[in-house]
C-alpha cells in the first residue's frame, strides 16, 4: 500500500476515533486513576472507546501490522509495519474541559516513524506529516475547509526562543535542572499544550518544546509532523526519538543544538 493510501486509511481512523471521543468532551464524565496514588494519571471512558475502535479498524484492514497503544497494550510490536496509538493525548487538559489535546496515530516502517497525525476533533484540526512534508487541515473563519503546508519558523539563538514544556513538575529527578537551565536563556517560556505544543512548532508558532518521561506512543505521531515540516526532534541525547523517554523537539537546530548543550553540560 503506498504512502497516499495509508493517509487516507489515517484520515478515517481519525474520524472515527473523532466521533467515539466528542461525546465525552466538556461532560461530567468519570476518571480512573491509572497511578493509583502516585503521580495523578487519568484515563476515561472517551480514551477506551476510541482506542477500542482504532485497533478494531487496524486489524480488520492490515491483520499483520502491530499496534502498540496507550489503554490496551502491544500486539504484534515486532512487525515491519506498527501503528502506535494514544487517543486522548492530554487527558488532564481534555477533563479539564481545555481543547488542548489531540487524538495521535502514528505509522512506524521496521521501527521508524514514518507517518503521524495529531487530530483535534474538536477545533476540527488535522496535522500531519511523513517526514518529507507536513500539513494542517481545519476550517477557516467563514467555516470552509482549507488546507496549508507546515513549515518551522527560524530561530537563531535561545534568547530568541519561545520554549514550552507541560509543566516543569513532570521533569522529575536529573531532568528538572537541566530544563531550567534552557528556561533561564529563553525569551519566553510556556506551560501545557501536550501534543498540541508540537504541532505549534511544526507550523512556526514557537521553537522548543522539551519534556522527559514521554512513551512511545506519546511520541512516534509527532516526529514525522516535525520533520516534514523542517524542524528537529531526537532524545536529550541527540539520538531518534522513536523510544521515548526525555525528548527535545526544535524547529531550528541551531536553537536544538544550543539546547542540547545546556541538557548535557
Amino acid at each position: 500500500m503506498s504512502a497516499i493510501d495509508f493517509a487516507r486509511f489515517v484520515d478515517e481512523l481519525a474520524q472515527a476515533s473523532g466521533e467515539a471521543i466528542l461525546p465525552f468532551f466538556r461532560t461530567h464524565l468519570g476518571t480512573e486513576d491509572k497511578n493509583h496514588g502516585g503521580a495523578f494519571d487519568p484515563v476515561t471512558e472517551a480514551d477506551k472507546a476510541a482506542e477500542i475502535i482504532m485497533r478494531r479498524m487496524i486489524e480488520e484492514a492490515f491483520p499483520a501490522h502491530g499496534i502498540i497503544g496507550e489503554e490496551y497494550g502491544n500486539k504484534n510490536e515486532d512487525a515491519e509495519y506498527v501503528w502506535v496509538l494514544d487517543p486522548i493525548d492530554g487527558t488532564k487538559s481534555f477533563i479539564s474541559g481545555l481543547p488542548v489535546w489531540g487524538s495521535l496515530i502514528g505509522l512506524q516502517h521496521k521501527g521508524r516513524p514514518c507517518y503521524g497525525m495529531m487530530h483535534q476533533p474538536f477545533t476540527r484540526e488535522r496535522f500531519s506529516g511523513d517526514g518529507e512534508g507536513a500539513q494542517w487541515r481545519g476550517l477557516d473563519r467563514h467555516g470552509k475547509a482549507i488546507e496549508r503546508n507546515l513549515r518551522t519558523r527560524a530561530c537563531e539563538n535561545l534568547a530568541q526562543a519561545t520554549l514550552m514544556t507541560t509543566h516543569p513538575s513532570l521533569l522529575s529527578g536529573d531532568t528538572h535542572a537541566p530544563y531550567m537551565r534552557v528556561e533561564k536563556e529563553v525569551r519566553l517560556s510556556r506551560y501545557g499544550g501536550d501534543c498540541y505544543a508540537y504541532c505549534m512548532v511544526a507550523a512556526g508558532h514557537i521553537d522548543l518544546v522539551i519534556e522527559s518521561g514521554l512513551k512511545p506512543y506519546d511520541i512516534v505521531a509527532l516526529v514525522p509532523i516535525i520533520e516534514g515540516a523542517g524542524g528537529v526532534i531526537t532524545n536529550w541525547k541527540g539520538e531518534s526519538a522513536a523510544s521515548g523517554g526525555a525528548i527535545i523537539a526544535a524547529g531550528d537546530k541551531r536553537v536544538h543544538e544550543q539546547a542540547l548543550k545546556i541538557l548535557n553540560p
